[in-house]
């Protein structure tokens, strides 16, 4: 099918698409009501056969491009119409050619949007599978505040993740304000009941707190004292600085901030016990205060070795080279506190592409510093050949641990990483790295740039101790 072109969010508050009405090809379609031309006895009886439509259908959909995709029917309500089948329906598109998430495209659609000659059988998916897929995000099991909290999927029977996709299943909040920006939400977040028939909530960017109204906001911003967010700076370069927030110090910032960041993140869990976490705020500074792009949070204190829990880049902000950026900040921490680190799993596809990236480029640009190939000589008792290779290969490779003490980038990691690369050989009885100068820069075009560089002389932070 053809792709979709997201949309652009503008400063003056209004998004635009990045294509124009396409001229008529193959996946325009006539709209499913015709301009006032009488039906035909055929078309009113199949119409009342199919209407309204079931939740689960599958239909082609008219989309902001002019084309039409192919989409599943999520939800539907009535319209105020005598009409039975006057429903407008929730619609989730299944099939475009983006490199993210889809659900930013879930929306609202009337009917002649939909092209009813496509509709197909009703697929009902099995929530089994789905639970069997779901894997664990968080290592330790938190106490649930059932009136405040959304559940992990981790916690979930196939009949509880069916009444929670249930609940989830539509976006409950279209549009948010912050700042200078007005931003289309792409997924559902469990705000407090109060606001569940709001559309549009307005933040203020730099407490983070939200309203209903405009007019809430505007009293608000002239009562508030805040020109950054809460906590410390440790970084300041540039018009870039980066704020700690410590979540039992701020607790209510960290709320709001989970809040906002589930608005555009899927599968994760929102956690409101913020005290186990530090929140690392990314800002761009100007003589109005400093504005947020992004953010990371990390666990104060992770037996795995997690140096990143959960990290978000806002829409307006995105392909700037910020996301690389927190990454490699996180590691600049890690280094700081003298310990390797590793982001928390499971990772999704483009978060796994992300640190693919990242470490490609880190470990490679060491590698070139090298001539030639550098052999790593195995010097073991025998039954160690027995293991599993990744555990044979740890054992056996000390530039794994030298290039692990180097970048702070967890062993397991910067293995796959060059296995990926098919830069990991056996020669002659011996594991050898290739450090070919042709293949790494093949390799370094490929992982592409990295984006903003953390200036580590202008870091000023100590590790987190917890106080007695």
């Amino acid at each position: 099918m053809g792709s979709i072109d997201t949309p652009t969010i503008t400063e003056n508050g209004s998004t635009q698409s990045h294509a124009a009405a396409a001229p008529a090809d193959d996946n325009q379609r006539p709209m499913a009501s015709s301009n006032g031309a009488p039906e035909s006895e055929a078309t009113k009886k199949r119409r009342s056969g199919i209407l309204p439509l079931e939740v689960g259908t599958r239909v082609m959909c008219r989309w902001r491009d002019g084309k039409y995709h192919p989409v599943k029917v999520i939800e539907r309500r009535k319209l105020q119409s005598a009409e039975p089948s006057d429903y407008e329906y929730y619609v989730h598109y299944t099939e475009c050619k983006i490199s993210v998430s889809l659900g930013r495209l879930d929306e609202w659609v009337k009917l002649e949007q939909l092209d009813l000659d496509s509709v197909e059988t009703v697929v009902d998916e099995k929530v089994e599978d789905k639970v069997a897929s779901l894997k664990m995000t968080r290592h330790q099991k938190r106490k649930i505040d059932e009136t405040h909290v959304e559940v992990g999927h981790e916690e979930l029977d196939a009949a509880s993740l069916r009444e929670h996709e249930e609940f989830t299943k539509v976006k409950n909040i279209a549009t948010i304000e912050l700042g200078r920006y007005e931003i289309e939400t792409w997924y559902f977040s469990p705000f407090p009941p109060e606001y569940n028939d709001s559309l549009k909530l307005y933040f203020c960017e730099f407490c983070l707190n939200f309203m209903k109204r405009k007019e809430q906001l505007q009293r608000h911003m002239r009562k508030c004292d805040l020109k950054h967010p809460p906590g410390d700076e440790i970084y300041r370069s540039g018009t870039l600085s980066m704020f700690e927030v410590d979540g039992k110090k701020n607790k209510v910032y960290g709320q709001n901030l989970c809040y906002l960041a589930k608005l555009f993140l899927d599968h994760k869990t929102l956690y409101y016990d913020v005290d186990l976490f530090l929140f690392y705020v990314l800002c761009e500074c100007d003589d109005r205060g400093c504005h947020m792009v992004g953010y990371f949070s990390k666990e104060k204190h992770s037996e795995e070795s997690y140096n990143l829990a959960c990290i978000l880049t806002l829409p307006p902000y995105q392909r700037k080279g910020y996301g690389k950026f927190l990454i490699a900040f996180s590691y600049e921490l890690s280094k700081k506190e003298g310990k390797v680190g590793t982001p928390e799993r499971p990772l999704s596809d483009l978060g796994l592409l992300s640190y693919r990236g990242y470490w490609t480029r880190v470990l490679l640009d060491i590698l070139k510093k090298h001539k030639g190939n550098i052999s790593i000589k195995v010097s073991l008792p025998e039954y160690f050949k027995l293991l599993e290779p990744l555990q044979f290969l740890l054992w056996a490779t000390d530039l794994i641990w030298e290039l692990s003490d180097m970048t702070a980038i967890k062993a397991e990691d910067i293995l796959t990483t060059l296995q990926s690369l098919e830069l990991i050989q056996y020669r002659k009885g011996q594991h050898v790295i290739c450090a070919d100068p042709k293949v790494l820069d093949r390799h370094l075009k490929a992982a592409g740039r990295g984006g903003l560089e953390v200036d580590v002389s202008k870091l000023i932070w100590t590790p987190y101790k917890e106080q007695s």
